[in-house]
C-alpha cells in the first residue's frame, strides 16, 4: 500500500481557513434554532458510509447517519444508482401525488415489508418530506376516523416539531393530550422497574380509560414509540407492548406506532413492532424509507380511510428521487438480511459497553435494541434529584420497595456534553438525547463491519475516560 504524503503546511492551513469562514458564516446567518451545528461544528465536504470528511480535512466515524435516516450510510452506491436512473430517464421530479412508475415500485416494495395483518389491507398516505408530517397526518387521520379528539400519549415521547406533534410529545407545554407512564427499568416512574413496573404502566393506562371521573374522554387514538429515541433510547417491554393492543383494540382506539427512527431495521426488525408481534392501526415513517431523502407516509387500515379528497395534502409529497432512493434502501436492507445484522451486532455492542461501565462510574446505564443504542451518563456522587428509583421488585413488596428501592445517581448533562467533545476530537460523531440530554445516542448505519464498531467502541471509550477525569478526579 501506497504511504499518503502529509499535506502540505499551506494546504492545511488553506482547508482550515475555509472550514473556519463557512462556521463564522452560518452562525452570522443562521436562526438561533440550530441544533446540530452548535455541538459538531464541523463542515462535511464528502462522505461514504460511515466516513465523513470535513472542510478542515478531518475524518470523522457518523454514528449519528442522519438522526437515523442513513440505514446504508453515506452515499452508498445502490442509493447513487437509483437515484442517476431517475435523473438520466427524463422522468419529472415533480408530480404532486400522480401516479408513476418510481411511485408504484416504492410502494410495492415497502408494502412487500410491512407487518402481516396490516399490509393485506393498507392503505399509504404520503405526506410533507417530514416525519413530523407523518405524525400531523396521523393524528389528523384517526381523528376523522373516530369522531373524537383526545389522544392518547406518553411521557418522554418524540413526535416532532410541529403544533400538533408537539402536542403528544413529552415537553408539550399546553395539550389536548393525555400522558400515560412509559415504563422503564433505570428511572422507572413507580420505582421498581422490570416486568412489574411495566404492568403498573399497564393498569394505569387501563383505570384511566375505564375510571368515569377519570377526566380523559374516549380518545382518538393512542400514539407510542416501539423504542423512544430522543426520549433516552428506551425500549418499549415486548409485554407491556402487547397489552397497549389489548387495551387499544378492546376500547375501539386505533394505534399509532411511530416508526420514523425505528424503522427499516434499525432495532433487528424491520419494524420495531414485530418484535412484539404487534399490529398497529396505523405506522408512521419517515427518515430512512427515503434512502437519504426527504419522505414521509402513513400506512393505516383500510376501514380508517374516510378522509374526502383534499383532506390531507402536500406540495412536495411526490419526491421522485426520494422514491427511487428508498425503494432501492429497502429492497437492500431486505434482501441482505441488514435488520438481523443490526440485531447480532447491536447485541454484541451493547454487552461491550455494559463491561465498560464497571471501569467508568459515569456510566449509569447501557440500554437499546438493535443499532438503536443509549449510555445514561451520570454523577456517581451526587444522589438522584428526580424522585425516581431504579431496580425491579414484586407485586407484593410495592409500599416497603417504594422507599427502599436505591436511586440511581442523577443525570450528568454536563459530562456527557463532555464526551461527545471529546468523542469529536477522536474523529467520532455521536448525538445527546434524553431527559437532561445525558444519553449518548449511537445510531450508526445498518451496513458496519464488525472492525468498525470496535473502533466506534474504543473511540467512545476514550471519550468518556478523558470527560470524567475533570470531574472524578
Amino acid at each position: 500500500m501506497a504511504v499518503t504524503e502529509p499535506a502540505p503546511a499551506a494546504v492545511t492551513a488553506g482547508h482550515s481557513a475555509a472550514h473556519e469562514g463557512i462556521l463564522r458564516r452560518q452562525s452570522a446567518r443562521e436562526s438561533a434554532a440550530r441544533t446540530y451545528a452548535r455541538a459538531l461544528p464541523i463542515v462535511p465536504v464528502r462522505a461514504r458510509g460511515l466516513t465523513i470528511e470535513g472542510a478542515d480535512g478531518q475524518r470523522y466515524l457518523d454514528c449519528l447517519s442522519g438522526a437515523g435516516t442513513l440505514a446504508l450510510g453515506h452515499n452508498h452506491p445502490v442509493v447513487l444508482e437509483a437515484i442517476r436512473k431517475v435523473l438520466d430517464s427524463g422522468a419529472p421530479l415533480h408530480v404532486l401525488d400522480l401516479a408513476t412508475p418510481v411511485k408504484d415500485a416504492f410502494t410495492t416494495e415497502l408494502f412487500h415489508t410491512l407487518p402481516r395483518g396490516l399490509a393485506d389491507r393498507a392503505r399509504i398516505q404520503f405526506c410533507g418530506p417530514a416525519g413530523t408530517d407523518a405524525v400531523e397526518a396521523a393524528l389528523k387521520l384517526v381523528r376523522t376516523a373516530t369522531g373524537r379528539e383526545g389522544m392518547l400519549a406518553f411521557t418522554g415521547a418524540y413526535h416532532g416539531m410541529t403544533a400538533g406533534a408537539l402536542e403528544a410529545s413529552g415537553g408539550a407545554p399546553d395539550v389536548r393530550v393525555a400522558r400515560l407512564p412509559y415504563p422503564q427499568d433505570y428511572r422507572c416512574p413507580f420505582g421498581i422497574g422490570g416486568a412489574d413496573g411495566a404492568e403498573l404502566a399497564a393498569r394505569w393506562t387501563e383505570n384511566l380509560l375505564d375510571d368515569t371521573k377519570s377526566g380523559v374522554p374516549q380518545p382518538a387514538g393512542m400514539i407510542l414509540e416501539p423504542v423512544q429515541g430522543e426520549g433516552g433510547v428506551i425500549p418499549a417491554p415486548d409485554d407491556w407492548l402487547r397489552r397497549m393492543r389489548e387495551i387499544t383494540a378492546g376500547r375501539s382506539i386505533p394505534l399509532i406506532a411511530d416508526e420514523v427512527q425505528t424503522g427499516v431495521g434499525r432495532t433487528g426488525a424491520f419494524w420495531a413492532v414485530e418484535h412484539s408481534g404487534v399490529v398497529p392501526d396505523v405506522m408512521v415513517l419517515s427518515k430512512a424509507i427515503g434512502g437519504s431523502l426527504p419522505l414521509a407516509v402513513v400506512i393505516y387500515r383500510d376501514d380508517l380511510d374516510v378522509w374526502q379528497p383534499g383532506a390531507h395534502a402536500g406540495t412536495f409529497r411526490g419526491n421522485q428521487l426520494a422514491m427511487a432512493a428508498g425503494a432501492a434502501t429497502l429492497a437492500y436492507v431486505r434482501e441482505n438480511g441488514l435488520a438481523e445484522r443490526a440485531g447480532v451486532l447491536g447485541t454484541r455492542m451493547l454487552a461491550q459497553l455494559r463491561s465498560l461501565a464497571s471501569e467508568h462510574p459515569c456510566i449509569g446505564d447501557v440500554r437499546g435494541r438493535g443499532l438503536m443504542i443509549g449510555v445514561e451518563i451520570v454523577d456517581p456522587a451526587a444522589p438522584d434529584g428526580t424522585g425516581a428509583s431504579g431496580g425491579t421488585g414484586t407485586p407484593s413488596a410495592t409500599a416497603g420497595l417504594l422507599s427502599r428501592s436505591p436511586r440511581p445517581p442523577s443525570p450528568a448533562p454536563e459530562i456527557a456534553a463532555a464526551v461527545q467533545r471529546e468523542c469529536l476530537r477522536r474523529g467520532l460523531i455521536i448525538e445527546l438525547g434524553g431527559r437532561h440530554s445525558s444519553v449518548v445516542r449511537l445510531l450508526p448505519p445498518l451496513t458496519i463491519t464488525d472492525e468498525q464498531a470496535a473502533a466506534i467502541l474504543d473511540r467512545l471509550s476514550d471519550a468518556i475516560s478523558a470527560a470524567a477525569r475533570p470531574h472524578h478526579g
